[in-house]
């Protein structure tokens, strides 16, 4: 296990908690991966929920806490993961320009985000990362150089091999954005017994119930909070814990990944690319540019074309048993070797020369 040299950092964690700033959603991502392995690594973080202190404080207030936090304990570093605004430019760059605090910034989205948003805040930090090899032009065309090219990863502190019968044939986790509704009702169609997960799955149309708001006297609007509180309780019933995600990924035959982003705008290699494998699954996914530089494509992971090859591809290799466990732990062997949010921090912090 890598560990770093100056163990004794200080590293000032900004991002959200919970998955979307909402607490009834769980963890965030960024908490249960990018927290949880500097954690690990480092072991003195300060952490700073921009989220929950812009709700309880307002954006000009929390803006200011978050720079009396930078004077007071002097960090060494400042991790951030930003979600859209909340954030003041203006302190962010006086951080990176007037303190001793290294300023790094982990973009997400810059397969589609970069030039209404990445190209605008990029400035403000000292580094930033990117996840997306055809952007790093980008950066250089606005005149910024210290982007770092990284990749989505496995924490593999968490995301662990349970050696788990298997219980489940095909299984998907995620939200359904764009066209996944559509494909996966028509696997299911078809004669696969497809299990899935994620918030929204169980769904009320919004246009449903504002639509009915209108039937009803004008001070029924006043029960519209609980109807809301309703819909949303109801979108998140069908979202699973890290834990049974994880227990899911062992326990599947087939883990499905679609990698189309949240506004279906472009394919884009994501963190599931990773974790699959990293928990010793076996992974059919849609090709996505450049997923050969970090899988043998066909040896440790499954590509398919389209929906017909998926659903050939699914009926192949729930017969195949045999070959399908080969290419999970030539997978599995490739994301612990190589992928994980371990190694690539430290790769990020040593270029940033942190240590």
């Amino acid at each position: 296990m890598i560990r770093s040299n100056k163990k004794n950092i200080k590293i000032l964690y900004v991002s959200m908690k919970y998955d979307y700033g909402d607490n009834e959603r769980g963890f965030s991502f960024e908490h249960e991966n990018f927290y949880k392995t500097l954690n690990n690594i480092f072991g003195n973080i300060i952490y700073f929920d921009f989220m929950e202190l812009y709700k309880k404080y307002g954006k000009e207030k929390m803006n200011q806490i978050l720079l009396d936090v930078v004077i007071k304990e002097k960090p060494e570093f400042m991790f951030c993961c930003l979600y859209t605004d909340e954030l003041d430019k203006d302190i962010i760059r006086y951080i990176s320009n007037n303190t001793n605090t290294v300023t790094f910034n982990w973009f997400c989205d810059d397969h589609w985000r970069f030039d209404n948003y990445s190209k605008f805040w990029a400035p403000c930090f000292n580094y930033v990362s990117t996840t997306d090899i055809n952007s790093l032009e980008k950066y250089n065309r606005i005149g910024y150089d210290n982007v770092i090219l990284t990749q989505w990863a496995c924490n593999t502190f968490d995301y662990k091999k349970l050696n788990l019968p298997k219980k489940y044939e095909i299984t998907f986790i995620g939200q359904p954005h764009g066209s996944r509704r559509e494909w996966i009702r028509n696997i299911a169609k078809s004669g696969i017994n497809i299990r899935y997960w994620g918030y929204g799955w169980n769904n009320i149309s919004n246009k449903f119930i504002f639509k009915s708001f209108w039937y009803f006297p004008k001070r029924i609007s006043l029960f519209r909070p609980y109807y809301l509180k309703l819909l949303n309780k109801i979108k998140n019933s069908t979202r699973i814990s890290q834990r049974e995600m994880i227990m899911v990924f062992n326990q599947s035959k087939i883990n499905l990944n679609l990698s189309n982003s949240s506004t279906n705008q472009s394919q884009q290699i994501k963190g599931r690319n990773f974790e699959i494998p990293g928990c010793g699954g076996f992974m059919l996914t849609n090709y996505v540019e450049h997923l050969e530089n970090y899988y043998k494509i066909a040896k440790e992971v499954i590509c398919f074309n389209d929906l017909k090859d998926l659903k050939e591809k699914i009926k192949y290799y729930l017969v195949h048993g045999d070959e399908r466990e080969k290419i999970a732990k030539a997978g599995y062997m490739r994301t612990i070797k190589e992928h994980t949010y371990e190694k690539r921090f430290i790769d990020i912090f040593k270029k940033m020369g942190i240590i």
